[in-house]
Parts: C-alpha cells; structure tokens; sequence
C-alpha cells in the first residue's frame, strides 16, 4: 500500500446461512470472515440459516422478519456493506435479499451479492419460472458486483439482461481449503473404512435435490455385485425431510444395506478431508449444485469423482443420469474396477487463492 493511500479496513455484513449445519456456502463464508478478519476488515456474519437463533460469538443471530431488518439496517447505518448470499432455489431468500439490498442504498451503498450453485435451480434460469424474471431481474441489477459459481451461470443471469461486466465468476474453492491438516476420523468411522476394501464418500441433505432414492438403488445393484465396497452417507442431520428419510430408511431395510452403509453427521472440515482423500471415490448426488467446492477438492487430491449430469461438472468428472440408478452403479463399478487409470486421468485442478479475490472485490467496495 502507497503512503499516500493508507490502509482503510473495509467494513462487511455477510447475510448468510452459517455452520452450523456444516455444508453449502456457509463454510465458505466461515473461511471468508476468515480472511478478512485477517487482513485488517470488519467481518460481522448475520446468520439466517437453521442455525440462526443459536447464540454464537461467530455471528448475529436472527429472531424474525422485524429483527432481521432492525438488523440489517442498524449496520448498514454503521457503515457496512452487504454481501448477502443466496441461490435460485428459494422465494423467501429472493425477498430478504432485495430487502437488505434497499436498505443497503439507502445508506449510500450498492451492495455485493453472492449468486451461488449451478444452471438449473427450482425458479433460475429464467426459462425455469418466467414469472419471476422482474423479481430476479432487481436483485440483479441492484448490487454493484455479482459473484457467481462459473462462466455458465454468469452467461444464464445475463439472460435477466444483466451487464456481464458487473458478473464476477470466482470458484467457491480455494487453496487454503486443502490446507487442514490430516486427522484421526472417530471409531466407528475407522472401523468402517477398514472392512472393505472400497469405501464410496457422499455428501448429502435429506431434501429433494439429491436424489436419495436413486443412490441407494444404485448402490443396491452396486452392492449386489461386489462385496467390497461399502458406502459412507455423511451431512444427514439439520434440515432433515423426514418423510423422505424414512423412505430412505425402508429402501436400505429392503435391499439389506444397513451393514454395507455408514450414516454419519456433519464433519469439520479437516475430519472431512481426512474421510474423502482415504475413499476410493467420492460420489454426488444433486444437479442444482453447480461445480460443488467438495467435487474440487476431491479431484485436486486425486480421489476419482462420480457424479450426477448438470452442465457444468469440472474436467475429470464421470458424469451419470441422475435418476438412473442403473447408471449410478454402473459408472462407479467401472471406476473401482479401473482406479488407477480413473487416477491417471483426472487432469491438473487450477487451485487459485479465490478467498483473496473475492475478500479484495469486498474491500473495495
């Protein structure tokens, strides 16, 4: 920094879910306040995910409609800018996005808005809910600089006749992601990993999206055919469907999968990374997930990937139809019986230090 512009340490309100439940873009903004925090800004988290009226020195919690705009508003009067973070496939968000956005104006201030996940979401792109497309086009147009998943998602949101100069595409993956260090999983857990010889990681939430149905399908005519694998189901907990779980729940009483199958909670990040890079593959189920930071991370530790088609899977993806179950089973058989060439084939990962992008774009504003 020149001596005639010294240093000023931005002042940022991220409005976002945060861990926990551990998944999504809250851990992305868990290492983004992070960063900031240690480069000299002012990083205040207004938690509006499951956990928001869980008190916590890691963030503002939410009471309600009426204290989440008290809230806002009071830091926005303090001089914050906010950087709210939303995906297409919520209705209320899309309300409390525009409402922290005006508020945000009208203290003198255009805000930085996160548009997170992939090309096809429940009301994004605009073909998906054409209704909508005003509503969208506001929230769009209102911040000064929208950061996106990828180039694809950047070209569906200036389909809203958004300016594409104004559109940022920074990857929710960064170096500092593959940089925990390594560490012991729990008992139960270990004990698992050491009675096969495969171990298939996924992540999940019991919600629609991911497909739940079709993953125990296809691991049932996976594990019909091969003895040796066994499959670790991780993320269920928080925000559970419970009707779905319990078809889940029959599915795996039917096809006999409980001894084949480990059900575990949330994992910090370093006990997640220890879990994926000793799996044989990690699997993903959901297509509105766009590139998915855990399929990088995966693919830049080597771990071979398989995972539902939506567009925009990263090289060295082997992609399936995400309700075939049949496909499922298929491709993941195929990269067990193959690991090595799986291995040799997955390409270069480009680890940029995104979390230093996006945190510069923030200061700025």
């Amino acid at each position: 920094m020149s001596a005639s512009r010294p240093f000023q340490p931005a002042r940022i309100l991220e409005i976002t879910s945060y861990p926990p439940p551990r998944a999504g873009w809250g851990v992305r903004v868990e290492f983004l306040k992070q960063h900031l925090e240690a480069a000299g800004h002012e990083c205040v988290v207004l938690n509006i995910g499951k956990s928001r009226n869980i008190p916590s020195p890691e963030y503002e919690t939410v009471g309600g409609a009426a204290d989440y705009v008290r809230k806002v508003w009071r830091f926005c009067r303090a001089g914050f800018t906010t950087h709210v973070h939303i995906n297409g496939s919520t209705a209320k968000g899309l309300v409390l996005t525009i409402a922290a956005q005006m508020l945000n104006l009208l203290c003198g201030r255009r805000c930085v808005l996160t548009f997170h996940a992939g090309v096809k979401q429940v009301y994004f792109p605009r073909s998906q809910s054409p209704v909508l497309w005003p509503v969208f086009w506001l929230m769009f147009m209102l911040p000064r600089t929208i950061i996106c998943n990828n180039e694809a998602v950047k070209a569906k949101i200036r389909e809203y006749g958004i300016p594409g100069r104004k559109i940022r595409p920074i990857p929710a993956f960064s170096r500092q992601y593959l940089e925990a260090e390594a560490d012991a999983l729990d008992e139960r857990l270990e004990a698992f990993y050491e009675r096969f010889e495969f171990i298939v990681f996924t992540y999940v939430r019991v919600r629609d999206g991911f497909y739940l149905e079709t993953l125990i399908d296809g691991f049932a005519r996976l594990a019909a055919k091969r003895s040796d694998v066994g499959l670790v189901i991780c993320g269920v907990a928080g925000d559970i469907n419970p009707v779905l779980w319990q078809t889940v729940e029959r599915a795996i009483e039917q096809h006999r999968l409980a001894e084949r199958i480990c059900i575990i909670d949330d994992l910090p990040h370093e006990h997640f990374l220890t879990a994926l890079k000793r799996s044989s593959l990690y699997l993903r189920t959901p297509t509105s997930d766009g590139v998915a930071s855990s399929v990088l991370e995966a693919l830049a530790m080597g771990v071979p990937v398989v995972a539902a088609e939506n567009g925009t899977r990263p090289a060295g993806t082997i992609t399936y139809a995400p309700t075939d179950g049949r496909a499922l089973a298929d491709a993941v058989d195929r990269v067990l019986s193959n690991r090595e060439e799986a291995i040799a084939a997955i390409p270069p990962v480009p680890v940029r230090d995104t979390l230093h992008e996006e945190a510069t774009l923030l200061a700025a504003s």
